[in-house]
C-alpha cells in the first residue's frame, strides 16, 4: 500500500512543488493539502494520513501546536517537519511536540522521499548536521548537571540494540545482525525504554543521536 501523505504549507507555491514531487513516485500517496495548523488538526483527523508533512511557522495556528495536538490525538500518525529555519530552537521544539523527523526546504528532493519514507515506518529521520546539534545540546545539559546520565545501566547488549536503533533497523534487521530473535530484540528494547525512562522508539533514537552512538558524517 502507498504511504498516505497529509501536506501542511501556508505558501501555494511550496505545496504544489511538494506535489509535483511526490506524485512522481508510486509509492506515495497525496490525501490532501492545508496551507495553517488548523488545517492540518482538521485534515488529520478526517483523513488519518501516515505522514503529515508539517511546515514549521504558519498563520492561524503554527506547526509545533499543530504538531502537539495531533500526536495527542492520533499517535500513529508521523509528522515530518519541512522548515525555511534551520535554527536550533524551532528544531527542539518541533521534536518535543512529536516530529519524527526535521528536514530543510533546501534539502535535495531525494532526502524528501527518503525522511517520508523513513518517519512512515516508525522511525527518526535527522540530516547529519541537525544531529550533531542534538548532540551538542546533550553535552551542555550534562555539563549543567539537567540530564542524568543513564547510559552506564544499560548491559553491553542493550547498547548495541540501542545502536541498532538509532542507525534506523528494524527489530527483525537487528536480530539477524546480532544473531538474536525478534522476540528477544523486542525484549531489550523494552528494558532500555525501562532504564532511560522513554515511552517509544521515537525517543530511542533520540537519545542513541544525543548519545553519540552513530556516525553523523
Amino acid at each position: 500500500m502507498p504511504i498516505r501523505v497529509l501536506i501542511v504549507d501556508d505558501h501555494p507555491v511550496v505545496r504544489a512543488g511538494m506535489r509535483m514531487l511526490l506524485e512522481g513516485d508510486p509509492e506515495i500517496e497525496i490525501v490532501g493539502e492545508g496551507e495553517n495548523g488548523e488545517d492540518a488538526l482538521r485534515l488529520a483527523r478526517a483523513l488519518e494520513p501516515d505522514v503529515v508533512v508539517m511546515d514549521v511557522t504558519m498563520p492561524v495556528m503554527d506547526g509545533i501546536d499543530a504538531t502537539r495536538r495531533i500526536k495527542a490525538e492520533k499517535p500513529d500518525i508521523a509528522v515530518l517537519a519541512v522548515s525555511i529555519h534551520e535554527g536550533t530552537d524551532y528544531f527542539f521544539q518541533m521534536l518535543q511536540a512529536g516530529s519524527s523527523g526535521y528536514v530543510p526546504k533546501r534539502a535535495a528532493p531525494d532526502d524528501l522521499l527518503r525522511a517520508i519514507r523513513t518517519v512512515a515506518e516508525g522511525n527518526v529521520f535527522l540530516e547529519p548536521g541537525i544531529a550533531k546539534e542534538l548532540v551538542a545540546d546533550y553535552l551542555e545539559r550534562v555539563e549543567q548537571g539537567s540530564e542524568r546520565d543513564s547510559y552506564n545501566g544499560l548491559t553491553e547488549r542493550e547498547c548495541e540494540v540501542l545502536t541498532h536503533i538509532a542507525e534506523g533497523q528494524t527489530n527483525r534487521e537487528i536480530g539477524q545482525d546480532l544473531d538474536i530473535s525478534v522476540k528477544t530484540v523486542e525484549r531489550h528494547c523494552e528494558n532500555i525504554m525501562r532504564k532511560l525512562n522513554l515511552r517509544n522508539r521515537t525517543e530511542l533514537v533520540k537519545y542513541a543521536i544525543r548519545k553519540n552512538l552513530i556516525s553523523l558524517d
